[in-house]
C-alpha cells in the first residue's frame, strides 16, 4: 500500500492531497570478460542513460530517458557485493521495490539508520537493483492517465531487468533472481512473481498486501479501490491503475489470490504487523489491511499446499531491518551462488 515511511523511534511526515494520504527474463547469462571500475553501463533495451554516477565502490546509479515513462527520467540504485569488480563471479540479483508515497523512491532502502541497504548486505554475494517505481504507480501499467505513460511494469519487466543482464554480472535465470519490496513493493513483488513466472524463484512482501479483492474494514476490493484512488491523487492526474469501473481481466491477472497455482515451488516470504499505532489512522488502515490480506493469502496457500515462510510480528506499517536481513540470507541461501 502507499508506505509513510516509518519506524517506532522515527515516523515521518504524511502529506495529503485533497483529503487521500500522499503518502522483470532476457540478457546473456554468463560472466562479462572484464569488469571495468567506471562507466560499465550503456543503453540498451530502451533505455538511454541521461546521468550515472560509479564513483562509489558499490552504490552505483543511473537516471534513464524511456518512453514508458514519461515527464520524468526514472533512476535505479545498483548495489553491487564487495568485491565485485575484481572477482569476475557472476552473482544472484535481488530486485527491490519501495513503497508508495511522495518520499519513497529508488533511495527508500539506503537512508540510514532506518533503512540500510548496505549494511543489511555488507560482505554478502549478492547484487541489489532498487528501481524508482512511482509516488503511486504500483508496478502496473495504468488503465489511463492525465500526466503521460507511466508504464511501470513494462520498464520494469521489459527494460530494466534485460538491461541490468546485460550489464552487469547477472544470472539471467529464475533461479538466480528474486524480488522484494515493502508496502506497495510488496504488492509489486506478488504480482511480478505470479504474472512473470519465469523470472523469480523467491519472492518477499514486507508489510505489502495480497489480495487485490479481498474486504479490508468491511470494504470488498479495498486494496483496488485504494490503489485508484492513491494514483489518481498523486500518480496519474486524475487517471487510475484499475480502471473506473475495473477492467476485471488486469484486477484478475494481478490478484496474488487468484493466482496461487503460480507461486507452487517459489520461495515465498511475508512479514506483516499486527499492533499499528491505534492514535495514527494511517498505520492503522495500512497494516490492517496488509495483515488481512496476507492472512488470506496464507490460508490459500496452505490449502494448496504450498509451503510459506511467514511472520505476524509487533508493530504497524515501516520497514523492519531485523526482517529484511533475515530475508536477504534466505534469499541467498536459495538462489544460485556466486
Amino acid at each position: 500500500m502507499l508506505s509513510e515511511q516509518k519506524h517506532p523511534t522515527r515516523r515521518g511526515v504524511l502529506k495529503a492531497v485533497g483529503g487521500i494520504s500522499a503518502a522483470v527474463a532476457l540478457g546473456a547469462g554468463g560472466t562479462l570478460a572484464s569488469a571495468s571500475p567506471a562507466s560499465a553501463a550503456g543503453d540498451g533495451s530502451g533505455l538511454h542513460i541521461v546521468e550515472r554516477g560509479e564513483s562509489d565502490p558499490r552504490m552505483w546509479y543511473y537516471r534513464f530517458q524511456t518512453a514508458e515513462v514519461g515527464g520524468w527520467n526514472p533512476a535505479v540504485n545498483v548495489l553491487l557485493p564487495d568485491g565485485y569488480h575484481t572477482s569476475g563471479r557472476t552473482y544472484p540479483v535481488l530486485y527491490l521495490l519501495h513503497g508508495g508515497g511522495d518520499g519513497q523512491d529508488f533511495i527508500a532502502f539506503d537512508r540510514p539508520p532506518v533503512t540500510d541497504i548496505r549494511a543489511w548486505t555488507a560482505g554478502k554475494p549478492l547484487i541489489v537493483v532498487m528501481p524508482d517505481g512511482g509516488h503511486a504507480g504500483w508496478y502496473s501499467n495504468p488503465v489511463s492517465t492525465n500526466v503521460g505513460a507511466r508504464n511501470w511494469e513494462n520498464f520494469h519487466i521489459n527494460q530494466l531487468i534485460p538491461w541490468i543482464d546485460a550489464n552487469f554480472r547477472t544470472y539471467s535465470s529464475p533461479d538466480g533472481r528474486a524480488v522484494s519490496g515493502f508496502s506497495m513493493g510488496g504488492f509489486g513483488a506478488l504480482k511480478y512473481t505470479a504474472k512473470y513466472w519465469g523470472h523469480f524463484s523467491s519472492v518477499s512482501a514486507h508489510s505489502g498486501p495480497a489480495s487485490l479483492r479481498g474486504t479490508v474494514a468491511g470494504v470488498p476490493g479495498a486494496v483496488v479501490h485504494w490503489a485508484n484512488v492513491s494514483s489518481a491523487a498523486i500518480e496519474l492526474g486524475g487517471g487510475t491503475v484499475y480502471g473506473v469501473p475495473w477492467d476485471e481481466n488486469r484486477v484478475n491477472m494481478d490478484n496474488p489470490c487468484q493466482r496461487i497455482e503460480s507461486y507452487r515451488n517459489k520461495r515465498i516470504f511475508m512479514v506483516a504487523g499486527t499492533s499499528p499505532d491505534p492514535i495514527n489512522w494511517f498505520d492503522t488502515f495500512n497494516e490492517v489491511g496488509v495483515l488481512t490480506t496476507q492472512r488470506e493469502f496464507k490460508g490459500l496457500l496452505d490449502r494448496a499446499g504450498i509451503p510459506h515462510d511467514s511472520h505476524e510480528v509487533g508493530g504497524g506499517h515501516f520497514v523492519r531491518g531485523d526482517m529484511m536481513v533475515r530475508d536477504i540470507d534466505g534469499i541467498i541461501a536459495h538462489l544460485r551462488k556466486a
